[in-house]
């Protein structure tokens, strides 16, 4: 029987697997290709640098051995590392490597310590030794489906987070994405999938980390050239969950490379997990492509709490704090707080401060002015549909007038009064702002700012316009 690259590449498999921990071998040792087999020197393709590096660091003497033992004391090893280009349409290009092993291998070099050419692993995270393969997920254990109480307006996403808990990466919510306003638990639910998948599954590898995180460690990748080993870090993961998803609107280099990463991992039968201010369809400044993949699987909306659920979170919070509260107060801040279920939360947090520092009896009185001072205080989210429905009706026109190509001046005016609101009191990116308040770009929206700044102290009329409409969004 003729030996080839593939049937002695076969035969170390067999003996690694039997040396290693499973989930070492399927991250480190299933993706390598053998290539060639050429007078006693094997060549494997490995995905990255990164890969590389890892191998020679960690299981160099591992793979010595296993090839000692199938070509003889002269065995060599050459790595190709085939990578992505990382711009353009480019054939992916190799580069070869021999291991650090460049001459006959024996059983004495197994103890010779080997040290990497590049011993920084130029990942993301901090990864501890092999031997306790273990990337740190970044869950929050309190965050759990425990603690995350079911009602009308959670039930589908609640449910089809456990199902994805149950069997990540096999059921067709794969992407999961999690989609609601503010403070309706969309963290706290993806953060709960995660820590339940470990709990069920703790060999996988589950990551949690926010859409402004990857940003920033991805443009540092970039900046220091590792952005293959980025991409291979994140390949490696079982469970990724992408908290705030929207916050890549606007973002091209990272969409980018979020949509490689999307990609393997799903093709891979790995679990997706996303959430968003918005539904995908809402999405701005997304790449088209993108938004396809978020439609995939499954999009579920949290919405505000009715009021059975909010009398439930409010017992729940008091159960867990060990704090006992009369029926009609906890009914008094269920009716008043219909928001979402982190101001409900924040207003008993404060009504037992409130009663705990001044050493009063929590009263009814107390609630109702502790809630009266909550919901005061409480600054209403201002969505860019919003502001422009406010001022479209204040110029007493229609949305779609607003957003028209006209030049007409009381319409120009209005349109970059919404857009100088729009900047003002969201967070959105100029280009955002511009692509919603018709379809304009960020140049614009920064021109828009500025006559609005301008007329403001050279047009009595015009500053009177700021002031009423500033009092409708304050």
């Amino acid at each position: 029987m003729s030996v080839t690259a593939n049937s002695v590449w076969n035969n170390c498999l067999e003996f690694i697997q039997d040396n290693i921990q499973p989930q070492a071998f399927k991250t480190w040792f299933e993706p390598i290709k053998p290539i060639k087999l050429s007078e006693g020197a094997l060549s494997i393709q490995v995905p990255s640098k990164f890969f590389y590096e890892w191998l020679e660091e960690h299981y160099v003497k591992l793979l010595k051995v296993a090839l000692t033992k199938e070509l003889g004391n002269t065995a060599k090893l050459v790595y190709i590392i085939k990578m992505e280009n990382t711009y353009g349409n480019k054939e992916p290009f190799t580069e070869q490597i021999p291991s650090t092993n460049r001459g006959q291998v024996s059983p004495q070099e197994m103890d010779v310590p080997i040290k990497s050419k590049n011993p920084e692993l130029k990942n993301p995270f901090v990864i501890p030794g092999i031997r306790n393969i273990k990337i740190e997920s970044q869950l929050n254990p309190n965050y759990n489906f425990d603690n995350f109480l079911e009602g009308d307006s959670n039930r589908l996403a609640r449910s089809a987070g456990m199902a994805v808990a149950n069997k990540p990466g096999g059921t067709s919510f794969n992407p999961l994405l999690i989609f609601g306003g503010v403070g309706l638990g969309k963290t706290h639910l993806a953060h709960a999938i995660g820590v339940e998948i470990k709990d069920k599954y703790p060999e996988r590898t589950v990551l949690y980390i926010s859409a402004e995180k990857f940003t920033q460690q991805y443009i540092e990748s970039v900046k220091k050239n590792t952005r293959n080993d980025f991409i291979h870090f994140y390949q490696l993961i079982d469970v990724l969950i992408i908290d705030d998803v929207q916050f890549l609107s606007g973002k091209s280099g990272t969409q980018d490379v979020f949509f490689h990463i999307f990609n393997h991992l799903h093709q891979n039968g790995k679990q997706v997990i996303l959430t968003s201010d918005k539904a995908p369809v809402d999405m701005q400044d997304i790449e088209q492509r993108l938004l396809s993949r978020f439609k995939w699987g499954l999009s579920a909306e949290l919405q505000s709490p009715d009021f059975e659920t909010r009398i439930s979170i409010l017992r729940n919070k008091l159960y867990r704090d060990g704090v006992e509260m009369s029926e009609d107060i906890i009914d008094y801040v269920a009716k008043h707080i219909k928001s979402n279920i982190r101001e409900l939360e924040g207003a008993i947090i404060s009504l037992i401060a409130q009663s705990s520092f001044n050493k009063k009896e929590v009263t009814l009185e107390l609630a109702q002015e502790v809630v009266e001072k909550f919901v005061k205080n409480t600054k209403r989210e201002v969505s860019i549909d919003y502001i422009q429905k406010v001022v479209s009706d204040y110029f007493e026109m229609d949305v779609a007038t607003l957003q028209s190509k006209t030049r007409k001046r009381h319409i120009v005016q209005a349109r970059q009064l919404a857009m100088f609101f729009a900047k003002k009191f969201t967070k959105a990116s100029l280009a955002s702002i511009g692509s919603q308040i018709g379809k304009r770009d960020h140049a614009t929206v920064l021109h828009a700012c500025k006559t609005v700044d301008n007329l403001a102290e050279t047009d009595k009329q015009f500053r009177k316009y700021i002031d009423d409409l500033t009092k409708k969004f304050s």
